[in-house]
């Protein structure tokens, strides 16, 4: 795997154990993983990396940073039950929530694999900035705000966990990004900064002096957003930091001792995350002096390659194991020629399934608009998000498991009546980024002409829009009013999406039809014979 240094900025640095802290009263350890993204396969040598840490560390809070979620063929059969019986196997203390925790929210049902997982787990929940309480699901998981003694499954602010004889304050903060590139539904997700300001406070009247945040912000994450290294800058206080979500692979802790302005802080923060996919046991030793005040900091990543699986974890995994092979190896009874490709800029590809039509992105909306049209014949358009492609088909027969791994999240055929206007608009923003990538770009159906100029300034690229109507391709009618497909992802508004959400907040769509990959087999089966290609669906004049 190749790793890029990361460029620290000013006011940061990696922090080793100074020789004022030997004295220190004090030392956490703190054991953490996050992103393992339905990984299950991992846990096995997670556990032998974790069992070992401690014979030599001794005991220490175990954290997750979030996204156990998607990404897997486990987490499609599963749901997550899989992953959190080997974290209540490992004992861990405490988890916050990431944005792909809310992928699966259904809008009429709300977030029952998520409450199932809680219901499940061993250890409680944590997010200061997540409002659970309009989200009846969850009705009998809401605990206190902080509370020093948690139950599991719970959901809290934070909790005071008891280690060496101290008391730790742990606390959660999730992406407000999960609004845009998930489906949070009713959970509500504030400000993270404000929030973290209030149960630092909340702490601190408690007497708590040694204060964890546990977070899914992503550790140099969109600024507008927000990220660890600015949460450490702007809320005081906050001693160590567990994050996840950017995929950050810190081998050693990071500390931020000036805020925002450059000026000394009171008392540094120190940062750690552990890449992702389980590939890494994040271990950080933490030392305090009298008054609550980090004097120093060492850690590593343990790469789980290195361990052998843990045996009585291997075993545990062999059931979910033999499920999962039993859904990929099944064929839908399609063979393809030649395999269709799923190009991303950072593979080394010139085009991207995120700013370019590809053939993978027609034969999804394709699919959909077929599935479309079976409900309603007047629909003249399928959209695909091109954050939702995740992966490309191989050549040959066509299996479940390759179908689930391209669209992973379980999104719904969604029909929508929008005017012209709208479906401009929508056009903006799915190309405002390119030819840079973005997961809101979207993928056409048969029948569709988007001519853009990606030198014009975003919000005015795009040139035409047209639709077949009476064998004919004509222009899209501002005017008028048009009934198009897409997922229920992306009509709610995910990847910024707002012309769409302003009609779904406006009661003009419905769930009308099966899941992705279920509407692309249908479709796959269907043709019998299929060969998408790029042809000219969606052009950039200024590439041209």
């Amino acid at each position: 795997m190749t790793v890029s240094r990361i460029s620290l900025p000013a006011g940061v640095a990696l922090l080793t154990l100074c020789p004022a802290a030997l004295a220190a009263p004090f030392t956490l350890t703190i054991y953490h993983t996050n992103d393992l993204h339905g990984r299950t396969d991992s846990y096995p040598q997670l556990v032998t990396a974790l069992s070992q840490a401690r014979s030599e560390h001794g005991e220490g809070l175990l954290l997750d940073a979030g996204d156990i979620f998607s990404g897997t063929l486990y987490f499609n059969a599963f749901q997550g039950l899989d992953a959190v019986e080997f974290m209540n196997l490992m004992g861990y203390d405490a988890f916050v929530p990431g944005n792909h925790e809310f992928d699966l929210n259904d809008p009429e049902n709300g977030h029952q694999a998520l409450a199932a997982l809680f219901e499940a787990a061993d250890f409680p929940v944590l997010g200061a900035n997540l409002d659970f309480s309009a989200a009846p699901e969850f009705a009998g998981l809401l605990g206190e705000s902080i509370s020093d003694t948690p139950e599991p499954g719970h959901l809290y602010d934070g909790v005071i966990l008891e280690q060496g004889g101290e008391r730790i304050g742990v606390f959660g903060l999730s992406t407000p990004s999960s609004e845009d590139v998930s489906s949070p539904g009713n959970v509500t997700i504030s400000d993270y900064r404000a929030a973290a300001e209030e149960v630092v406070a909340a702490f601190e009247t408690q007497g708590i002096n040694k204060i964890v945040a546990l977070t899914h912000l992503g550790y140099d994450s969109d600024p507008s957003v927000g990220n660890d290294l600015l949460l450490a800058q702007h809320v005081e206080g906050i001693d160590v930091i567990i994050g996840g979500h950017s995929h950050t692979r810190l081998e050693s802790p990071v500390i931020v001792d000036e805020n925002d302005l450059g000026e000394p802080k009171a008392a540094p923060t120190v940062i750690g995350q552990a890449n992702e996919y389980g590939k890494y046991l994040g271990v950080m030793q933490v030392t305090f002096d009298d008054d609550g005040v980090v004097t120093g900091a060492t850690g590593e990543l343990l790469a789980a390659e290195d361990f052998e699986p843990d045996v009585d974890a291997a075993a545990m995994l062999t059931p979910y194991t033999e499920r999962i092979e039993e859904l990929r190896d099944a064929e839908v009874g399609v063979t393809l020629d030649t395999a269709l490709p799923n190009p991303r800029h950072g593979n080394g590809d010139e085009q991207s399934v995120r700013a370019d039509e590809t053939a993978l992105g027609n034969l999804i909306a394709d699919g959909q608009l077929a599935a479309a049209r079976q409900v309603d014949p007047a629909t003249v358009l399928a959209l695909q998000n091109g954050g939702g492609v995740r992966e490309p088909i191989p050549a040959g027969p066509v299996t479940v498991g390759e179908l689930i791994a391209v669209q992973p999240f379980g999104n719904r055929l969604t029909l929508m009546d929008v005017t012209g206007a709208e479906l401009l608009e929508t056009f903006e923003i799915a190309l405002a980024s390119a030819p840079q990538e973005s997961g809101a770009f979207l993928q056409v159906s048969q029948g569709t002409e988007v001519i853009y100029d990606s030198s014009r300034p975003a919000g005015s690229r795009v040139v035409s829009l047209k639709v077949i109507e009476n064998g004919a391709l004509t222009d899209i009618d501002p005017a008028r009013t048009y009934v198009i497909a897409t997922n229920n992802f992306t009509a709610a508004g995910g990847d910024s999406h707002t012309a769409l959400e302003a009609a779904y907040d406006d009661d003009r769509s419905h769930i009308a039809g099966n899941t992705d990959w279920e509407m692309l087999r249908d479709y796959l089966v269907e043709q019998g014979e299929v060969a998408p290609r790029v042809e000219g669906r969606i052009v950039d004049v200024a590439r041209e």
